[in-house]
Order: structure tokens, then sequence, then C-alpha cells
């Protein structure tokens, strides 16, 4: 997938990419008259009766190459380097749509450092491959065709010849070297990732890492890590820095034999100087773009080593896919779940056992156990986060598997464990960005979620900037304002995962009635540790390693004495009366 949307961008952007081609071999061409309109000139100099016109003329000639060399290498570097610039936005846009669609399995394999290095190194490796490495590569070619053409035709070919028994050997040194610097480049993108999510983890984790005085530790390991970065970036410049001082004596090997061939055949009258110069004046021309050659195979070897590790990420297969004539209509609220039976992929162990469940449009399901019981992974696939098996569960009666994911999604708001806020302002967290929600349907959905007060007190209200992730404000106030951005969207179906824990009993007692006020005709589903939470549903389930172990209202379920009265009489210390008053 990722070779071709490089090709598509290519085929795409084929005219530019022609005509900077086109460009680049008239900038070669025109950069190899230069040696041959020095030698004119130093010929005519040698003359005893030259005439100085000439030499201007000659002048003009060169004034005439630098500007036209000038003129095409800025029109092909604008084409050329310019769609590289388009090629790196371009698949950087693609690999962030892609992370867009991948399943959260996927980033529970991968490391965010790992990721961040595929969309910085990587796409930089490869636009740097199909931008100016390109160019210097046709550019490096043509000039040496051209160059190794003119002399021969200066002298003759067997000192052209003689002159260029060196490269074969460059060549093969460079394309073994190039191997080496593909491996160890592979080696500093691995130890470039694991430098970001280090870095990562440590800035979201500072408070933890102070609290319990790691800070010397953390600074060893990232030492550690630093250590490796060095290394083995040294190690691939330590190889890539043998190609420049091969590629030198071997082309002086080559002066020297010009100079002793092309000198006595001088000095005996068989070429002119002028010849001579010209010939010497290709021969360091040749020496630039093989020079440059070297270091384009090692761009090259980056770049290889680059588009395969993106390739890698491309490849990796979408696993929640639309069907083509999936389902893109609004959902009622009514759910039905059929002997659901869940393991995730690559694992053994069963995380849902036969779930069957119906929660009819309006009515509050509570989902309560204890931790890792299932209660997540229930909701995560009714958003379909991972795919399940056609006729386990149904919205309004169709499967699923039938609706677009993006539409099935649209219909719920989900507050889940771990509350997510942007570096933006309240308001534009509360309405996610959206331009379609008023000041004051953002100041109702706060009021709502009782975050309101809070919000006011701040000294820019619902302007206020928060921290990355939330970080200038308390753990009640992000779930507050995550359950806000939940209500503004007034959805058909509302998830609350665990998202009350960190609020007083007071506040949550407030909350949950806003809510139920607010979505009479609504589907809500209550996930909870807190019996208190969940104690007005029209149902509780109680979860149990994977199973529904019990099911009824709280009164039904109290008079069971079974896992959620231990539940309740653990939270409540056995105080059934308080709880019996604050429901009837």
């Amino acid at each position: 997938m990722g070779q071709s949307i490089l090709i598509n961008f290519i085929k795409e952007h084929k005219i530019s990419y022609f005509i900077g081609i086109i460009f680049v071999l008239v900038t070669s061409y025109i950069q190899t008259l230069f040696p041959k309109v020095l030698g004119n000139t130093i010929d005519i100099l040698k003359e005893n009766d030259f005439k100085p016109s000439f030499v201007y003329v000659n002048i003009g000639y060169m004034i005439f190459i630098a500007l036209g060399t000038f003129v095409s290498t800025y029109i092909w570097r604008n084409l050329i380097i310019g769609n590289g610039r388009k090629m790196e936005s371009f698949l950087r846009e693609k690999l962030f749509e892609h992370f867009q669609k991948l399943s959260p399995e996927f980033y529970n394999r991968r490391k965010t450092g790992d990721l961040i290095a595929y969309a910085i190194n990587d796409i930089n490796a490869v636009r740097m491959t199909f931008g100016p490495a390109t160019a210097m590569l046709v550019n490096g070619i043509v000039i040496c065709v051209i160059s190794i053409y003119s002399m021969a035709q200066s002298i003759n070919w067997e000192i052209t010849l003689l002159s260029l028994i060196p490269i074969p050997f460059i060549v093969f040194i460079m394309f073994k070297i190039g191997k080496i610097v593909r491996r160890r480049f592979i080696k500093v993108q691995e130890n470039f990732a694991s430098i970001s999510d280090r870095v990562q983890e440590n800035i979201n984790g500072i408070r933890v890492i102070k609290a319990y005085v790691q800070e010397d530790e953390e600074c060893t390991k990232f030492e550690e890590l630093n250590e490796r970065m060095s290394k083995s970036n040294l190690d691939m410049v330590r190889i890539s820095s043998y190609l420049s001082p091969v590629i030198e004596i071997c082309f002086t090997i080559s002066f020297v034999l010009n100079l002793i061939v092309g000198g006595k055949m001088v000095l005996k009258g068989e070429i002119s100087l002028g010849d001579f110069i010209a010939f010497n004046g290709y021969l360091t021309m040749i020496m630039t773009p093989i020079i440059s050659i070297g270091r384009i195979i090692t761009i090259f070897q980056r770049g290889m080593a680059s588009l395969n590790r993106l390739n890698e990420i491309f490849d990796t297969e979408v696993e929640i896919k639309a069907k083509e004539n999936s389902v893109k209509t609004f959902l009622k609220g009514d759910i039905q779940i059929k002997n659901l039976t869940f393991l995730y992929p690559g694992s053994k162990e069963i995380i849902l056992d036969d779930i069957n469940l119906s929660i009819s449009k309006g009515h509050t399901l509570g989902i309560i156990g204890k931790t890792g019981s299932g209660k997540s992974t229930l909701v995560n696939l009714l958003l379909r986060m991972y795919n399940v098996q056609n006729g386990m569960i149904f919205f309004d009666g169709i499967d699923i598997n039938d609706y677009n994911p993006k539409t099935l999604r649209d219909n719920f708001g989900f507050v889940p464990q771990d509350n997510f806020l942007f570096k933006a302002s309240i308001s534009d967290n509360i309405k996610f960005f959206k331009k379609i929600y008023s000041d004051e349907e953002v100041m109702e959905a706060a009021k709502n979620s009782c975050i309101y007060e809070s919000i006011m007190d701040f000294s820019e209200d619902f302007k206020t900037i928060l921290g990355e992730r939330g970080v200038n404000i308390s753990g009640g106030q992000k779930q507050r304002i995550s359950i806000a951005r939940a209500l503004i969207k007034n959805p058909e179906i509302l998830i609350l995962d665990d998202s009350l824990s960190a609020v007083d009993t007071i506040t949550e007692a407030q909350i949950l009635k806003n809510i139920k006020r607010t979505r009479k005709d609504k589907t809500s589903i209550i996930v909870a540790h807190r019996i208190s939470q969940v104690l007005e549903a029209d149902e509780i389930i109680v979860m149990d390693k994977g199973k529904i172990s019990e099911r009824g209202n709280h009164l039904e379920l109290i008079e069971k004495g079974g896992l959620y009265y231990d539940i309740y009489k653990s939270q409540f210390n056995g105080d059934e009366n308080g709880v019996k008053g604050e429901i009837s």
C-alpha cells in the first residue's frame, strides 16, 4: 500500500517531474561546456598574435554558461525538490489518516515514540530520496557521460580509459558501503524511536517520577538510550566516512596518471595545452558527481530502509471496515446482545462469555463488577472498537457489522475511564473543535456536568487554555469537562465508563440527576465501581469473570444476597436503609 501511495503521487506530479528532469539534463549539459571553452581560451592566449576580441567572446560564453546554469538549476530545484516537499506533506497526511483508521489493538502493540519516528524521520528520509537525491543522481550521470565523451574527443579514448580505471573500484566500494549504511540506519531509527518514547513517557509521567523521587534513575536510563543512539549514529557515520577519502585517493591516482601521460603528449606536441587543460577540467568535473553519487547512495539506502518501515505501517490491515452497502441511518437507541463471546485478537483467554442483554430506547443500564470483569470491553464492542461475529450485537434490529462505523459512533456519546483533554480552550474541548455548537449550548452542557461554576472561577472562564492532557486542572474537573463534551452532543446512546470516579458523591448525585432529566427518551449505559452511580438504573447487570452473574434493579439485587449485595455491603457498611431511602 505504501509503494502504491508513492507511485500515485509520482503519477499525479509526473509533468512537473518530467519538466524538472529536462532542466536537470539542460543544467548538466551547460556545465560540461565550461572546460571546453576554457581550453579554447588557453589556446588563444598561447598564440603570439592572438586577438583580444576572441578572448572577450569566450569570456562572454563563460558568463552565459554561468547564467544558464543558474536559471536551469533554479527551475529544476523548484520543481523536483519542491515535489519532494509536497511528497513529504502528502505521505505524512496519508500516514496520519491511516493511523486514524487503525484499531486500538494496533496501538496496544506499538510504542508512541516509534510511531513518531515514522511520521518524522522516515518520511523525511523518503523525501530526500525522491527529491534532491534523484535530481543529483540524474545530474551526476549526465555530467559523467558527457564529460567522458568530451575527454575522449579532447585527447583519445586510451588516455580517457586509463584515467577512469579507478572508477569501477569506486562504484563497487560505494555499493558495499551503501548496504552497510542501510542496515545501520535502521538501527538509528529504532534508537530514535526508543528515545522519543522515553521522553514522551517521562513528560506524561513527570508527577509520578517526582513523587517517587526517580529523577536520577530516569536520567540514568535516558543516558543509556542516548549513548546507544550516539553509538548507532557514529557507527553509521564511521562507515559512510570512508566514501570521500576512497574517492579522493582514486581520483588522485587518475590525476597522476593523466599528468604523466598527458603531460608527455603536450610536450611532444600531440595535443594542445588547451585540450590538456580541458581534459583535466572534465576529470575534475567527474570527481564532484562521483563524490555526490556516494552520498546519494547513502541517502537512497536510508530512504529505502525508511520506505520499508513505512510500508510495514501502511500494509497494516484496517480491521474495522465499512461494508459497501453499509447502513448509514441514525440509531433509535434499542440495543440487543445475543450470545456474545469475545476474545482479544491473538489471545486465547475468553474476555466475555455468552452475554445476553436487551436495552430498550430511553432505558438506563447500569454495569457493575470487579476490576477485569469485562465491563469496559463490553462497551468498547458496542462502539465497534473491535470486530465481533455477525448475529451477536444489534442496534434497532440491525447487525452492528451492517452499520457504517462512522455513522454508528456518531450516535454515541462516550466518556472513557482515561479522560483525554487537548491543549486548547475549555470551550474547544467541550465542543471538540466543532463550530456547530453555540456558546449557550456549551454553557448548558457545562451546567449539566456540574463544571460551570469551576470554569467561571478561572480568570478567562471558557477561554482558559488547558495544559497538555488537562495537566493544570484536577482529575474531577477533567472528568466533568469530558462529560460535558458527551452531553453537548445529545447522542442517542450515552456511555459513561467509570467516568465519575474522581467526583465527590454530592456532585456525582447532581450529575446523574441532570443526566436523567435531560435524557428521558434516550438510552444510557453507566459503567461503575460505585453502586451509588447505578442504583437508579432501569436494569443493573453484575459482571464477574466475563459473564453476567446477576441482573435486576437495585432492590432485586439486594434481596438476592449475591455478589452485588457483597459490593453494596463493602461500600455502604451495611446501611441498607440509607440506600433504599435514596431510590424510594
